[in-house]
């Protein structure tokens, strides 16, 4: 089997379209916090920190942003926040869950009603 240049080519431009997510970093919100804090401290310029924490300065400026809005609002009393993935799926299980018991009584209740009429007449 021959290799053929448009072959190559393909591959190549595969593998550079792939490059940025596997060499994206995914910094979590404590990974943030500290980085902001830092640049709070002052220790540091923003133009070092960045460098050492290999993120761009308006990535800095960006997460410094929302971490002061975030103090504005809990400061203000706003104490709603965004639910993690988790605890939705935790909610949503609940949510199915009492659902299921709900139809269950439903259902129960129903009998029950039948039976004391005794000829099966819906009495709703």
């Amino acid at each position: 089997m021959r290799h053929t240049p448009e072959r190559h080519r393909d591959a190549a431009d595969r593998m550079v379209k792939d490059i940025p997510g596997k060499t994206l970093k995914r910094y979590s919100s404590e990974d943030k916090i500290r980085i902001v804090l830092a640049g709070l401290r002052g220790e540091d310029t923003i133009a070092e920190l960045c460098c050492q924490e290999g993120i761009a300065r308006s990535q800095y400026y960006s997460w410094s942003k929302e971490f002061m809005e975030a103090g504005k609002k809990r400061l203000a009393g706003d104490t709603s926040r965004e639910a993690n993935t988790g605890e939705v799926q935790s909610l949503r299980r609940e949510a199915r869950d009492l659902k299921e018991v709900v139809a269950e009584q439903t259902l129960d209740l129903r009998l029950l009603k039948k039976s004391m009429i005794g000829d099966g007449e819906n009495i709703e």
